[in-house]
């Protein structure tokens, strides 16, 4: 191996000498006089090296490094589906699947059932406002309404992880009351946000039995409520988010006018003076505190 990896060094001196040669005959060949031609030819040259050079690397890891990691045994997996005689072997595999259903829709759970939509649809509204298209990019969108989620959710997650997750670990509880515990501060956060008219709604649709308390009112019921609820709010927020900025696109496009440049677009006069505006009022500190109130 030792000496297989010698070998390689040595290849790897004589193609770099290679590549310096060519580079020469290069020169000569094409007679490369003025500046830009040299600099072009020296990037590609030093690309062309580079890539050599990260290449044989790799051939020499492969090399010293093939035989232990071929020698390792590999594991043999196998999935079979065969009979059982004990219940409990069927039970336990239904909740494995149940799990990774779970695990699968766990974003969607996320999106729906938290603070998360309002904030997505107000921080959108705001860059709409503003006609900077892109700007903030949806990245870091996604990343601010997401965190701004983790700080508004987070005692509804601790009392969860408090009353149902740590006692189902230490053995105190069963998995069904695990389950309402931790079911139980999610529902109240939606109570707590969704409108008696959109609950009713979705009540009525179902052909429920009016309830009498919130635990008569079924939890699949509750999230569709609660999301249309959440909408509604984000709208009529960036309903008011609008307004200032709708005067200033007016006051730009009258002016625009009266002097006569109507084929001057009025979105691209207003912008700067809209982001300045937001700026001044310190507008990312008053939308947040909005935000986060408004679910106090």
């Amino acid at each position: 191996m030792i000496n297989s990896a010698f070998l390689i060094i040595a290849r790897h001196n004589r193609f770099l000498n290679h590549l310096r040669d060519v580079r020469q005959c290069g020169k000569l060949y094409f007679g490369l006089s003025s500046r830009s031609s040299c600099l072009q030819m020296r990037s590609s040259q030093r690309c062309l090296l580079a890539v050599g050079r990260i290449f044989l690397f790799w051939v020499l890891c492969f090399a010293l490094f093939t035989d232990t990691a071929f020698a390792a045994p590999l594991p043999d997996l196998n999935v079979s589906l065969g009979t059982t005689e004990n219940p409990q072997d069927v039970a336990v595999t239904l909740q494995v699947m149940a799990l990774l259903t779970v695990v699968t829709l766990a974003p969607g759970i996320l999106m729906m059932t938290t603070s998360f939509v309002r904030i997505v649809v107000v921080i959108g509204f705001l860059r709409n406002a503003l006609s900077t298209q892109n700007v903030p990019p949806n990245q870091v969108v996604l990343a601010l309404a997401m965190f701004l989620t983790f700080y508004v959710m987070s005692p509804y997650w601790s009392a969860a992880n408090d009353n149902g997750i740590q006692p189902y670990l230490a053995g105190e509880i069963t998995q069904e009351e695990a389950l309402k515990n931790v079911v139980d501060p999610m529902r109240e956060f939606m109570f707590k946000q969704t409108r008696e008219a959109d609950l009713a709604l979705f009540v009525n649709l179902a052909d429920d039995e009016r309830p009498d308390t919130q635990d008569d009112v079924s939890t699949f019921t509750l999230i569709p409520a609660f999301i249309i609820s959440e909408l509604k709010t984000g709208f009529q927020l960036g309903f008011m988010i609008y307004i200032p900025f709708i005067v200033i696109d007016m006051i730009v496009a009258s002016t625009l006018m009266s002097m006569g440049m109507m084929m001057l677009p009025p979105v691209m006069i207003s912008m700067p003076f809209k982001i300045l505006l937001f700026v001044m009022v310190d507008g990312w500190h008053l939308l947040i505190r909005s935000l986060i109130t408004s679910f106090k």
